[in-house]
């Protein structure tokens, strides 16, 4: 999330509001002075890089915290609207900020105070603060010219943050579309090899885990990598690690609510997402937490798990929201930037209550590393092969299920065989792969734990060429060749 020093009498939880791009937020940190603030941050950067962590920050350069025509005035109004603002034709013929952004201003990249404003931000969080990376808020903003309308050829701005001094291996995620209809996913995003936020596999995972039918083609697109939206051919030169895969982020509803919660609760704000999108849910049966029946709660865990499965099956970049992995709740709102309340905090005593999804998420993670055949720097191509329950793969309009074998990589030896099944009702999945031995259970979402995720020592061979699949769930089987 944000860590530029926003104004601290704007209400806004997340920090994207940006006061200064140079600047650690204050309130973040234990001493207030501006030298101290800056030595904690640096001291954090270290101390994770000690631990393998890699620090990527949400960097928002479309709008800052003087809001529109009627906000306040800090720093660029004052100094030169004209300049650092975009602005559109007002009713009274009176030029006022242009809104892109959904915060009541929009930065003008294509002025070269702003574009050197930008880079050097970037090169001093990068040289100063040893950040490893940078996720772009609203990254489609960039492609505007100065009167609202879409480049056609690739803005400056961004030859100019990847030419940046020692750019060459820092890590470039793009939030591509804005707050106004621009929707740049793909390689259709100016930023070339940038990775990006991939709203359709968002989509595409959230319908049909709460149950919509017709879903298999779109399933095995993201599933594969989205390699529609990122193609490998001669003319674009996409690679599946571009495709930053998630279901839930902080722009949204938690998993967990994803399957509590069929309405929203915005209790302080009735704001949609920025990017304008729909969230596709399912309560499992029952409305919100308090009194739900211990079955709508198992299920909704194995729903959970399905997700968590689905995500680290899939070719491609996986990321996680915070908290999804012991089931943290906001209580139905899908909006909280500006709730610095229990409605935003983490709630830690989840992770106990929820220890047997902590369980799962930890383990199926671990899965992924192990399993090289999965995440690879190029698309799997011949190495998978697509099954239906009883054979071929089944696309009509009424298909909830799905199997594909994985070939082992030249790193790995281990053939995978998964089967989803995501209707109401078990159904009976014949292993396709021939000779069909030695394969061996290793993920089953619809058993409790700690039988759904087994250890790969406690793990047997198959005596059945046949699995009863049961409803609403995901097996994964794997053999060593």
């Amino acid at each position: 999330m944000p860590v530029f020093q926003y104004d601290p009498a704007e209400g806004n939880y997340w920090g994207y509001m940006p006061l200064n791009f140079f600047a650690p937020h204050n309130e973040y940190a234990m001493g207030k002075e501006s030298r101290v603030v800056q030595d904690e941050f640096k001291m954090m950067v270290r101390e994770l890089h000690l631990a393998g962590i890699e620090v990527i920050l949400d960097v928002v350069y479309n709008h800052t915290c003087e809001g529109d025509d009627n906000g306040p005035n800090y720093s660029f109004k004052g100094i030169g609207n004209d300049m650092y603002y975009m602005s559109v034709p007002g009713q009274e013929g009176e030029p006022e900020f242009a809104n892109y952004t959904g915060c009541g201003n929009t930065l003008d990249a294509n002025q070269l105070p702003v574009k050197k404003l930008i880079v050097d931000s970037l090169r001093y969080w990068r040289h100063e603060m040893h950040v490893d990376g940078f996720r772009f808020d609203l990254a489609s903003i960039f492609a505007r010219q100065s009167d609202g309308s879409i480049s056609v050829s690739q803005p400056p701005i961004f030859s100019q943050i990847v030419t940046a001094e020692d750019f060459l291996n820092v890590r470039l995620i793009a939030e591509p579309w804005d707050a106004a209809g621009i929707y740049q996913l793909g390689y259709t995003f100016p930023g070339w090899l940038w990775m990006q936020w991939n709203g359709r596999y968002r989509d595409a995972l959230q319908r049909f885990v709460s149950g919509e039918q017709g879903m298999i083609s779109e399933l095995m697109t993201r599933i594969y990598g989205s390699a529609d939206l990122f193609p490998d051919d001669i003319e674009h030169s996409c690679r599946p690690w571009q495709s930053v895969n998630y279901i839930s982020s902080h722009d949204g509803s938690t998993l967990n609510d994803m399957v509590t919660y069929e309405q929203k609760y915005n209790w302080d704000n009735g704001e949609e997402n920025r990017d304008g999108s729909h969230e596709f849910k399912w309560n499992a049966g029952y409305e919100g937490e308090e009194g739900a029946p211990d079955e709508v709660v198992q299920l909704r865990k194995q729903l959970v798990k399905n997700y968590m499965t689905l995500l680290m099956v899939s070719n491609g970049s996986p990321m996680l929201r915070m908290g999804d992995e012991f089931m943290q709740t906001q209580n139905g709102n899908n909006n909280a930037y500006n709730q610095d309340n229990e409605t935003s905090w983490l709630d830690w005593s989840r992770l106990e209550k929820h220890s047997d999804v902590y369980r799962f998420c930890k383990m199926i993670i671990a899965f992924r590393k192990t399993f090289g055949s999965i995440c690879r720097s190029r698309y799997w191509r011949n190495e998978v092969s697509w099954y239906g329950p009883s054979g071929p793969c089944d696309m009509s309009g009424h298909s909830q299920t799905l199997a594909f074998s994985l070939v082992g990589s030249q790193n790995d030896s281990q053939d995978l065989y998964v089967m989803i099944n995501g209707s109401d009702q078990q159904i009976d999945f014949k292993i396709v792969e021939t000779p069909p031995i030695k394969w061996k259970r290793i993920v089953d979402t619809s058993l409790p734990s700690p039988e759904d995720i087994i250890d790969f020592g406690r793990c047997t061979v198959m005596q059945s060429t046949c699995y009863p699949v049961a409803a609403r769930s995901v097996v994964i089987l794997f053999r060593d060749t």
